[in-house]
């Protein structure tokens, strides 16, 4: 893999932000887009611009087919075995939130309970506490170890015959930890639990076959995948999208509308209601094409790379103390450095041209584990070098200096 020839592809990297190079390291929180990503953008509102499945004329036609190409490219990316077990969303939280709505409105009820992993973010805990609030259902939390990890057997342990469901992620977005997946599901499906795994911070990383997987849902975001913003997607089984009742109404998840009744359109249009974010639909499917050409096997070994390289330097770092150990875990670091606050050395990386996440990257439970309140961390991307680990290192150390 040609890292300097896939930075070339991203203008956004060639600039200078305080009179020092860009060194972006926030992709945990979005990533970057592809010059392939911005031109479809461009292209769709200078060429195509119009409404889908709703007009006879060329251009309508012409957008319907591109964003259904679209989904069939991210049908292909997750591993799905069909296009229309893809529901397009507003990203993870949006596809989470329809999932357990659906829950909420036709599976749950007073006393069932619904597995999640002390690892969650805030996107996979509150909508299934919304689905609580309406139905009497609970949730059940497997703690995590102190390097991260969600231990099988506490999972298997808290799998009863009241569990409904259990929502776990693939990969802590706080502290990088990949879940065994494959286990949590294996175990859930021996006792007829479906499981949804929240895939926001896997899909950039790691190959990913939902087929394979077996699991029922799989969420993903867009922006996270080199992609545009306000577009994800939702992975489900033909069987529980059928199961599932409609999350919102009107537009295209109607078939027919009468004052007495309304029958709803086929899958995976019947989750789909009101205008769709065509063009960011239509750069999903671009993104989605664009990491499948480098090859998730390839762009895993290099962050494992930048994983081991950025590990090794800032263990080395007198007072840095880094948060989530587990031995799998995907390109992010999650650090402390002695008193200072994580909010100061943002601001002073920032300085030096490195972006970096601060606070509690919207899983404060992770933070509550740890008796913290937040962390700096650092997240890589494909085209992230091992030259930028470096500068990283170097500049933390500049953050010693001025609270020495």
């Amino acid at each position: 893999m040609n890292v300097e020839k896939i930075r070339e592809q991203f203008p956004i990297l060639a600039q200078k932000v305080h009179g020092k190079r860009l060194v972006y390291l926030d992709n945990a929180n979005t990533t970057q887009k592809p010059r392939a990503v911005i031109d479809s953008g461009s292209r769709y509102y200078e060429e195509t611009n119009a409404n889908i499945h709703r007009g006879t004329h060329f251009l309508s036609e012409k957008a319907t087919a591109e964003y259904e190409g679209a989904r069939a490219k991210v049908a292909r990316f997750l591993g799905a075995r069909a296009p229309r077990e893809v529901v397009f969303t507003r990203g993870t939280t949006e596809a989470i939130n329809l999932v357990a709505a659906g829950f909420a409105q036709s599976v749950l009820k007073e006393g069932d309970e619904i597995l999640l992993t002390g690892l969650e973010h805030h996107s996979n805990i509150v909508p299934w506490q919304l689905a609580c609030g309406r139905t009497g259902a609970k949730l059940v939390v497997v703690p995590i170890t102190d390097s991260g990890e969600v231990p099988v057997e506490e999972f298997e342990r808290r799998l009863t015959p009241r569990t409904k469901i259990a929502a776990v992620s693939h990969v802590s977005n706080a502290l990088g930890t990949i879940n065994p997946v494959e286990e949590f599901i294996r175990l859930a499906h021996a006792r007829s639990v479906p499981v949804l795994v929240d895939g926001a911070q896997a899909a950039p990383h790691l190959p990913i076959d939902v087929a394979a997987l077996g699991c029922d849902f799989y969420a993903v975001s867009g922006h996270k995948m080199y992609g545009p913003t306000g577009i994800g997607a939702l992975y489900g089984t033909e069987a529980w999208l059928e199961k599932l009742p409609p999350y919102q109404g009107g537009g295209d998840m109607i078939s027919s509308v009468t004052f007495e009744k309304t029958t709803y359109n086929e899958l995976p249009w019947k989750f789909e209601a009101g205008t769709a974010n065509i063009a960011g639909g239509i750069g999903f499917g671009v993104a989605a094409d664009w990491l499948s050409a480098i090859g998730l096997p390839a762009v895993a070994a290099h962050e494992h790379t930048l994983l081991v390289r950025a590990t090794e330097a800032l263990s080395a770092i007198e007072g840095l103390r880094i948060v989530g150990t587990a031995p799998r875990k995907a390109a992010v670091v999650s650090f402390l450095l002695g008193d200072v606050h994580p909010h100061d050395i943002g601001t002073i990386l920032d300085r030096e041209g490195i972006a970096i996440r601060t606070g509690q990257h919207c899983a404060q439970p992770v933070m509550d584990r740890y008796g913290i309140g937040a962390t700096a961390r650092a997240s890589f991307g494909v085209y992230n070098t091992e030259e930028e680990v470096d500068i990283l290192a170097t500049a933390l150390k500049k953050v010693q200096e001025v609270f020495a």
